[in-house]
């Protein structure tokens, strides 16, 4: 369609609209046009989706950074490669007209690219609070002609970038593709515990929130479970390898109730006594029960009735002090050397206080590198200059600094990833390269996956950080995957279709 075309079609809306008889909405788009001004209007309504958390929140976070990027777009490059004069005032009867009629180019219009990224960008996270703000965005763009500061040609451009702003958003902080637990083809055929008869549970109290008890919980679904609390001074492992010794045979099955340091140090001792576990969700944010499938002690209780569930993979680090002494410590989830512990914590602290997963990752990153140390490190025999390394247990996904979900659990692979500070700016260089998404293609960052990790210190000690928990100190860690080492209560739903049907084949 020729440029002049658009121009009669445009003339020819804007007159229909001009025809429209006078009513009270016409006050109404006025005062709504105005309002949206510099985008005033939709932090508003941010602020108040924010305030109560969850998707809700993460949406207006995904808002305001589709703002952000539909405004930058619209008029600060479009308006000024493609100038336009504004409709004529004369079209339209006074009364509809702006007070203060805008003077910049009418091409494109940025309240309709606001509305819509705004909107859009919501709907990536709460369906729901878009069907409500869509009629809403709908009227701002119409106001914009209504009031007689664009043609419709302005406003559907505007459109097209607020779209494209949403869209956009996907780079920074990507939508989740993994739908359900991690797959494993790997199913086992576990004891049935309907009342609990032979389930030996540890129940952190100090796990979760402090109005709820988990072992009184777990009692309530199984009344013949034996429930105990850690004791103050002494190590998870030795407690229940306790226990164990002193009633052989008894127990069929290990069960966790508590965050994920908690169930890595009961997953050990299932998986050194060949024991399956049950797991009970009951820690804070519960990354390993929601990777394995597990949400709710419902899905827990269903599973461990029927007995079925699945093997999976554990990691474990033997660390060394150089004078002999040698710790082992397995780990469900991540370990992790230099800054990268802090960051953790910083991170799922904000996330605590229900930050969204990137947003928060990006800050605690910033302010971890601030005052980092490097480490001079051996990796399996190569000398390498770093700030931090991190050691998943499987391949983690997405491959940037904030890994946040395992598509499967039997990789038999650790994930490794490191941030090089032998590079000039090598910290600013691994912040902008995150913040543009391009951190797979910087020269200061390394991912790879393997069986094992070798790494020795070769300038002091550092303490391991495993799945949260700060370990002793060392300079020798040996990182290894353990595949299938553990058998874990899942109910049937939860496995992938595919290798449920191709382990039944075997």
């Amino acid at each position: 369609m020729s440029a002049r075309r658009v121009s009669r079609v445009d003339l020819d809306l804007m007159t229909r609209s001009a025809a429209v008889p006078r009513t009270g909405v016409d006050a109404a788009l006025k005062a709504l046009s105005t309002s949206a001004n510099k985008g005033r209007l939709w932090f508003a309504v941010g602020a108040l989706l924010a305030a109560r958390p969850g998707p809700t929140r993460r949406a207006a976070l995904r808002g305001v950074g589709a703002i952000a990027i539909a405004s930058t777009s619209a008029n600060l490059v479009a308006k000024n490669l493609f100038p336009r004069r504004r409709p004529a005032a004369e079209l339209l009867p006074r009364h509809r007209r702006l007070t203060t009629r805008p003077t910049s180019s009418s091409f494109p219009s940025g309240h309709s690219a606001s509305a819509v990224a705004f909107t859009a960008a919501v709907a990536m996270e709460s369906p729901l609070a878009a069907a409500v703000l869509t009629p809403l965005a709908a009227a701002v763009a119409y106001s914009r002609v209504h009031t007689g500061v664009h043609w419709p040609t302005d406003v559907a451009a505007g459109s097209a970038i607020g779209f494209g702003a949403a869209w956009a958003t996907r780079h920074w902080w990507p939508k989740s593709d993994q739908d359900g637990p991690g797959h494993t083809a790997h199913r086992a055929v576990l004891p049935a515990l309907a009342a609990g008869e032979g389930l030996l549970v540890l129940a952190n109290p100090k796990s979760g929130t402090d109005d709820v008890d988990p072992g009184a919980e777990v009692l309530r679904h199984w009344p013949r479970a034996t429930v105990l609390a850690p004791e103050p001074g002494r190590g998870i492992i030795d407690q229940l390898a306790e226990v164990l010794a002193a009633s052989p045979g008894e127990v069929r099955a290990l069960g966790v109730a508590g965050g994920d340091g908690t169930v890595a140090a009961v997953a050990a001792v299932a998986a050194e006594h060949r024991l399956p576990l049950v797991l009970i969700p009951a820690g804070t944010l519960n990354h390993f029960a929601r990777d394995v499938g597990v949400a709710t002690l419902d899905d827990a209780r269903r599973a461990a009735a029927t007995g079925t569930g699945v093997r999976m993979d554990l990691a474990g680090v033997q660390i060394g002090d150089g004078a002999g002494g040698v710790e082992h410590r397995w780990f469900v989830n991540t370990a992790s050397l230099g800054g990268y512990p802090e960051m953790v914590r910083m991170r799922e602290l904000l996330e605590s206080r229900k930050w969204a997963r990137w947003p928060a990752g990006a800050v605690a990153l910033i302010r971890t590198l601030r005052g980092a140390q490097p480490m001079e490190v051996d990796l399996d025999g190569r000398r390498e200059r770093v700030w931090m390394l991190f050691v998943g247990n499987g391949t983690y996904e997405p491959k940037g600094f904030a890994p946040n979900r395992r598509p499967a659990l039997d990789t038999g692979l650790l994930d490794v990833r490191y941030l090089r500070a032998d590079s000039p700016y090598s910290r600013a260089r691994f912040v902008l390269a995150t913040l543009t998404r391009t951190l797979t293609r910087s020269h200061v960052y390394r991912q790879y996956d393997t069986v094992a990790l070798e790494v020795r210190l070769l300038d002091g000690h550092r303490r391991v950080a495993t799945d949260g928990e700060v370990g002793p100190l060392g300079n020798h860690f040996h990182f290894r995957s353990e595949p299938r080492a553990l058998s874990i209560y899942r109910a049937d739903q939860s496995l992938d279709p595919d290798a449920a049907s191709g382990s039944r084949r075997g």
